[in-house]
């Protein structure tokens, strides 16, 4: 059953052409990724389906009927309402009574005496009829899983990321018949990301998705759509199957371009003899010829060649961090960190949001001071640091002054030289568009522009947090490119599991409390290590007893029979509750629990903690006689 289609449709802005004549169609069921490069029309397109915007030429229609939800890359609400009534601003009849149902909640909650309990008896009851209880439980789960805690903030006291995070949940509890999502990973942590993977794929859901997360589009998606030079192509299958066609479409093209440009040389030469169509056969040929020149002049995405860059030589002594620790107020976000960067290192950081990923980027670059413990950096070290707050140009420059501004050309190889203007065109900055002002750039080519500021001023240290937002798929693939032929140090903070993997040599990862673990090998390599680790403890039902050395007394004397008994006792009781400890965690992290569920398991919670505090102390006690 069609949901969607959209018929010739056009959309310029004064000189440029974003689409010509495009058209396609979204059936029930298909979830769709939308891919293109910065600034191709993919944000206007998805606004010109949702009416926000109107085409130049053409038409686009929903079936009638449908319930559409549109994520937007910066959701905008009302300051006053909190998260749960934001949530539950919605017409649908389950929704609405559970808005009312939690209304009433909260008014014999502040006030027993002026509730309607008869009215909520009757709420209740509705409830039942509508199982909007299972919604209530749907609406807390998915609000867990995006890290949203406090359903009672008003929306205003959130962040940018909270927001966009609060929107995305509104939209899968809504359960819409077709779904529009700009940028959905966006301001999620990796954990996060793979949460929403996981759930959209499973869903029966009609999905157009625009995302630059490639193992998302992947996982999730079952169609491709590329917009291209004004057009649009059609791929059924995920993104690897995508890859695969988009390679033979580039291979067929560049035949075709090839040999129109050979027959072209002979037609150019007839034109010059034949200025005027005297005949029908003449005009056809020249009809013939006009569309054999716009063959010849086929546009080509194929990336351009590596480029290896030249950096400052780097000295013995690169980066050491000794003992390293932060905190703010009395949370620990680094907890006495030690490491030693050796040369042509690329490591990666990965952990949730607010785990202290950035503030360690800070203390390594000397924007902040640690409380304890010592930085040293190498004389001949030059940091590259690009932050996610960006730069600030002046709007009203070009882009190829900013980048001039900081060299007018730079080293990429023994004697080799790129001009400013080359740089651009290497990271999708053609001719056409450097000569353009700052202020009409798109949000990705603004970050992309950033990057380039970065990386123009040839540093031999790379600090990277976050650079994979708002890049469109084509410039991700020549950063990754240039990464991997950078000869210099490199740390990367990102939630792109695709760069990670292709990257880093290690992970450092923030595992809570301060402590990060550094795992030789890349994000995925870390989690299939986290699954194992895992369902090993799954199959043997059991953990390694604590591993602690308490130094002997000098006088040895053996535990009783009776001791040495509950000794070994100990041991089996501590690896059962550990792993009793893990399964109530998940547990309660899974958002699947009412409250009252929630309430019991975690006072079951306590309990173990309890129980296996006394047990470790009393086999710590034993553990002196053994």
């Amino acid at each position: 059953m069609n949901y969607f289609q959209a018929d010739n449709l056009s959309k310029a802005y004064a000189e440029k052409l974003l689409f010509e004549n495009i058209s396609f169609g979204i059936d029930q069921g298909q979830k769709v990724g939308l891919i293109a490069r910065n600034g191709a029309g993919k944000t206007t397109l998805l606004n010109i389906m949702m009416q926000k915007d109107i085409p130049d030429s053409g038409s686009c229609n929903f079936r009638k009927g449908l319930r559409i939800a549109y994520l937007d890359q910066n959701p905008v609400f009302a300051p006053e309402p909190t998260v749960i009534q934001t949530i539950l601003n919605d017409d649908s009849p389950v929704i609405s009574t559970l808005r009312e149902y939690e209304k009433q909640v909260r008014l014999q909650e502040q006030d027993p005496q002026k509730a309607d309990t008869e009215y909520l008896q009757k709420l209740m009851g509705k409830m039942d009829e509508l199982q909007a209880w299972n919604m209530e439980a749907k609406i807390r789960q998915i609000l867990s899983q995006l890290k949203i805690d406090d359903f009672d903030q008003p929306v205003g006291e959130l962040s940018g990321g909270q927001i966009k995070r609060v929107a995305l949940a509104k939209i899968l509890v809504e359960e819409a018949d077709f779904i529009i999502l700009d940028e959905p990973t966006n301001h999620l942590d990796l954990q996060m990301i793979e949460w929403l993977e996981e759930y959209l794929a499973k869903q029966k859901l009609t999905i157009l998705m625009v995302t630059h997360d490639r193992y998302f589009l992947d996982n999730v998606c079952n169609e491709i759509l590329e917009l291209e030079h004004g057009n649009i192509y059609h791929y059924k299958g995920n993104y690897a199957y995508f890859l695969d066609k988009k390679q033979e479409r580039e291979a067929d093209l560049q035949i075709r371009t090839e040999k129109a440009r050979n027959l072209l040389k002979k037609e150019t030469e007839w034109m010059r003899r034949q200025p005027k169509a005297r005949t029908t056969k003449s005009k056809a040929r020249i009809t013939a010829f006009h569309e054999l020149k716009e063959t010849a002049s086929g546009q080509s995405t194929n990336q351009p060649g590596e480029i290896i860059m030249q950096s400052a030589r780097m000295g013995k002594k690169i980066l050491e961090l000794e003992n390293v620790s932060k905190q703010f107020d009395e949370k620990v976000i680094i907890d006495n960190f030690s490491y030693i960067f050796k040369k042509k290192e690329k490591a990666g950081i990965v952990g949730m949001n607010g785990s202290g990923k950035t503030t360690l980027l800070n203390i390594i670059t000397q924007k902040l001071k640690p409380d304890t413990g010592k930085v040293s950096i190498g004389e001949t070290v030059e940091f590259g640091y690009y932050t996610q707050e960006g730069i600030k140009v002046d709007e009203s420059k070009r882009v190829i002054d900013v980048i001039k501004d900081i060299a007018e050309s730079i080293k990429v190889g023994k004697d080799v030289t790129m001009s400013a203007s080359q740089f651009l065109q290497y990271f999708n900055f053609p001719h056409s568009s450097q000569n353009d002002l700052v202020r009409k750039l798109s949000g990705g080519e603004r970050r992309r522009l950033h990057l380039l500021t970065i990386l123009m001023k040839n540093p031999n240290f790379l600090i990277l947090d976050e650079p994979t937002n708002d890049l469109d798929i084509a410039t991700l693939n020549v950063l990754e490119d240039f990464l991997e032929n950078f000869p210099g140090c490199l740390i990367v903070v990102s939630h792109d599991r695709y760069f990670l993997d292709n990257l880093v040599d290690h992970v450092f990862v923030f595992e809570g409390d301060g402590k990060i673990k550094d795992f030789p090998g890349n994000y995925t390599e870390y989690q299939d290590k986290k699954a194992e680790e895992k369902q090993q403890i799954k199959k043997t039902g059991k953990v390694a007893a604590p591993k602690i050395e308490i130094a002997k007394p000098k006088e040895k004397t053996k535990l009783t029979f009776k001791e040495l008994k509950e000794f070994d006792e100990l041991e089996k009781a501590i690896g059962e509750l550990e792993v009793r400890k893990k399964e109530t965690i998940d547990k309660m992290n899974s958002g699947k629990l009412s409250p009252d569920e929630l309430q019991k398991i975690s006072a079951f919670y306590e309990q173990i903690e309890k129980d296996l505090h006394e047990k470790e102390n009393r086999w710590l006690e034993l553990s002196q006689w053994v």
